[in-house]
């Protein structure tokens, strides 16, 4: 006869299992998806890593030869080479001092995401059904 029934005479338990097949489905679609989108912004976040890091590289030897330099302008100045190379040292020193002492101020200053761990903690009580800390 009719190998179909109409959308009226189907259990419940039908429709449970074409939802559950249907939005399966689905999801594997927005992972697949997702995948691909990310394998492209992976390869071009690879070649941007690589050439922020070439070009720290050249800075960091610009600024070794950039200290020479001032070194030898002091020695240049009439200050003995021994002397010279100090005060340099020194400068370098008190800059990585006071740097220090600001990042370690601004990294006491972070905070936990407090408001991302209170809806996580209130997804997972509506999981299991408990009433979440807003209501």
């Amino acid at each position: 006869m009719d190998e179909t029934k109409p959308a009226q005479e189907r259990t419940i338990g039908q429709l449970v299992a074409d939802v559950s097949h249907e939005m399966s489905g689905l999801v594997r679609a927005e992972i697949a998806l997702a995948k691909t989108e990310v394998k492209a912004d992976v390869a071009r976040g690879a070649i941007g890593g690589g050439l922020l890091g070439a070009a720290a590289f050249l800075g960091m030897v610009a600024f070794v030869l950039l200290c020479f330099a001032a070194a030898y302008g002091l020695v240049e100045a009439g200050l003995a080479a021994w002397a010279a190379f100090l005060v340099v040292t020194v400068v370098l020193l008190v800059a990585a001092a006071v740097l220090g002492l600001v990042g370690r101020g601004r990294l006491q200053k972070v905070s936990a995401p407090q408001r991302t761990i209170v809806t996580a903690k209130d997804s997972v009580a509506a999981l299991k059904g408990h009433q979440p800390n807003g209501a």
